[in-house]
């Protein structure tokens, strides 16, 4: 039995915070972005190498405060982008877990909760 890859759905309220946030800061890209009409809340699709997020407007998509994980294998350097991008909301350290995990913690302007984390070697 196989199973495809996880597309999490993070409620937003704010385009503009949220383009701040998820492409400035975080360094995604757009991939694209849909409304139904003008005026209408956005849905729109953000990836940064292998990991996709779903960014929705719409009420009944998502729950503000829901947390993800999302691995990756280079996460000094991550760390270090974040810390070059001086965004003014947030300035997240690197975190040694007891459960052997290196992890960046970091809060959207939506309450939403992302940790990227790389496993200790052994």
């Amino acid at each position: 039995m196989g199973f495809g890859r996880t597309t999490p759905i993070l409620r937003i309220f704010d385009e503009a915070k949220a383009r701040e946030f998820y492409l400035d800061f975080l360094g995604f890209q757009l991939d694209w972005e849909h409304r139904f009409e003008p005026g209408f809340p956005l849905y729109l699709q953000v990836s940064r190498s292998g990991c996709v997020l779903h960014l929705s407007e719409h009420h009944g998509d998502a729950c503000p405060g829901s947390a993800v994980r999302i691995e990756t294998d280079e996460l000094d350097a991550f760390h270090a982008g974040l810390t070059a991008a001086n965004y003014r909301y947030a300035r997240p350290g690197i975190e040694n877990t007891p459960w052997g995990s290196r992890e960046v913690r970091i809060a959207d302007p939506f309450g939403n909760r992302l940790t990227f984390f790389q496993p200790e070697p052994g």
